[in-house]
């Protein structure tokens, strides 16, 4: 893990001895993180990949700043990195820490693999999100410029995101120009069935509505 103390740089340990290695393996090689962004961070503050054992360091609740999240259940975690953790050179999720080694940032970025451009590379970033009392000190800044370090560093030819109106003139610092209009289409949750009906053994009449329309 890299580390900011008066603009140099060193390895800590781990959070918790209880901690298994196992848990505290980074979902992507550490030489991935830029030392110079590393120098730049508040000092005692510090970037690494995410950990297994993140869960339990606060990474849901710097998202949920950002957006919704949903009850995520310890097993779920553990299957989704897991499965993440299969694919070391596509996801690429980090974290930064405070001087107690609470996670107050993360956000990521996605290689996306095309047969365009000479089969290129395209770096996607993803949930930039830093801790509401941590805002102001440049930490996204930093999270999006280890970002496109990795993305270029792993030979993406280009970096994208989408973002809000309101956040484009942070962009444009970052060095992103507008390029274009995001559209997206969500898929409509599962309705569920009247329970009365379903006991039943009934047709739901909410159904036949539907077949109406």
């Amino acid at each position: 893990m890299w580390k900011s103390r008066t603009n140099s740089l060193s390895v800590t340990g781990p959070r918790k001895d209880s901690e298994s290695s196992f848990s505290r393996t980074p979902l992507f090689p550490v030489h991935y993180i830029s030392s110079h962004v590393a120098s730049m961070l508040p000092p005692n503050y510090s970037i690494r990949p995410l950990h297994r054992a993140d869960y339990h360091n606060g990474v849901l609740s710097v998202l949920r700043v950002l957006t919704t999240v949903g009850e995520i259940s310890e097993e779920a975690w553990n299957d989704r990195y897991d499965w993440m953790a299969k694919h070391p050179d596509e996801y690429f999720i980090l974290v930064i820490l405070n001087a107690e080694q609470n996670i107050v940032g993360t956000g990521s970025v996605i290689v996306e693999r095309k047969f365009i451009h000479n089969c290129g590379q395209v770096g996607h970033i993803e949930d930039i999100a830093v801790a509401k009392d941590q805002q102001g000190m440049k930490l996204g800044l930093r999270l999006i410029e280890a970002l496109i370090y990795i993305s270029e560093k792993v030979g993406c030819y280009k970096t994208i995101l989408d973002c809000s109106e309101a956040n484009e003139g942070f962009y444009v610092k970052c060095g992103y120009k507008r390029t274009g209009m995001e559209m997206a289409r969500y898929a409509a949750p599962p309705r569920r069935k009247s329970s009365i009906f379903a006991t039943w053994g009934q047709p739901d009449p909410a159904d036949a509505e539907e077949e109406g329309e």
